[in-house]
């Protein structure tokens, strides 16, 4: 397996850079891992010449959302006033907030169709699994990854078609 490891800093209440975002920061906690880097293009360019896939950038440029949870789900079911999570969030942001860490990235791209990234193998996202637990929060939903793109709607229909062959063992 190939791997890769960055280092990037860790922001917490990043700045707010999409619609969804501004109109869920009312309720919802985010940190994540900051890359200042061309990571996503230089990728994208591989995946260009590998599969003729053209992809957008993520709009908040390399990074990897660690925590991206509902204030609720910081409460531990309500046991948890909201003072208290506030208290609890300041306290690991000013431990955590501007650190340089770094990141394993496993180099096989994986895709739904629309996105296409980059896992972190199980057992290398120690950090972000230790921040997470000192505010109590569970395993994410989704696994820590870097997004590498977003498809150009034009190339939906070959993407797909890249995806069913790297999932039937066709393409390489």
């Amino acid at each position: 397996m190939d791997r890769v490891t960055l280092i990037g800093r860790i922001r917490f209440e990043p700045e707010n850079r999409t619609k969804k975002h501004n109109e869920q920061a009312s309720w919802k906690k985010v940190a994540m891992v900051e890359f200042r880097d061309d990571t996503c293009e230089y990728y994208s360019w591989f995946i260009k010449k590998r599969y003729n896939i053209s992809l957008n950038k993520p709009l908040r440029g390399p990074h990897i959302s660690f925590i991206n949870d509902s204030i609720r789900d910081l409460s531990l079911s309500g046991t948890r006033t909201h003072k208290e999570v506030n208290k609890l969030w300041e306290e690991t942001k000013k431990k955590w907030h501007n650190k340089q860490i770094p990141v394993v990235l496993d180099l096989d791209p994986r895709s739904n169709n629309v996105h296409w990234w980059f896992n972190i193998p199980s057992g290398e996202g120690r950090i972000l699994h230790e921040i997470r637990s000192e505010l109590g929060l569970k395993e994410p939903f989704f696994k820590f990854h870097m997004t590498i793109g977003l498809i150009h709607p034009h190339e939906l229909e070959h993407s797909q078609y890249i995806l069913n062959g790297l999932i039937s063992g066709m393409i390489i």
